[in-house]
């Protein structure tokens, strides 16, 4: 199992972050092998995902989410995986947008791919589209989830 841990300081307010990262099917639009997201109900989504040239789908769980804080996921099939996204409000108009992820690769191309550092450079790179995007648009989101989501036997 890995562990990547990656940030990036967005020029936007932290709901306007937040709420573009609630927008799983627009992620496609930022994340480099992620061909599409289906958004099943409040808390699972379906992924369609390329990773060092291997095809992979699968479904995940949100397992906690609060409005202008985190959203955190596990995966329910596919790629062991699990992870956080924070927010954190830097001032008035920055945003800090940090990522978490453990991740135990399936397969031989994909242990290379972790071992030489692929994957970490993806999910930097994921960060710094995400940046571009939403500063690009003005720091406007395209939607917005305000639901909450305990984290399973916080309820």
């Amino acid at each position: 199992m890995s562990t990547i841990t990656k940030s990036v300081d967005v020029h936007a307010d932290v709901t306007s972050v937040y709420n573009q990262w609630t927008q799983f099917t627009e992620f496609p639009r930022f994340m480099e092998g992620v061909d599409e997201i289906r958004q099943l109900d409040d808390t699972h989504t379906h992924w369609t995902v390329s990773i060092a040239g291997v095809k992979r789908e699968f479904d995940a769980t949100i397992t906690e989410q609060h409005p202008d804080e985190r959203v955190a996921w596990r995966a329910d099939s596919g790629p062991d995986h699990a992870g956080v996204v924070t927010v954190h409000r830097l001032d008035d108009d920055h945003t800090r947008v940090t990522v978490q992820m453990d991740i135990d690769p399936e397969g031989f191309v994909e242990s290379v791919a972790d071992k030489l550092g692929v994957l970490d450079r993806r999910v930097q790179g994921d960060l710094d589209r995400f940046k571009d995007f939403i500063e690009n648009r003005g720091g406007a989101e395209t939607g917005a989830w305000r639901g909450d989501v305990e984290r399973p036997g916080q309820l």
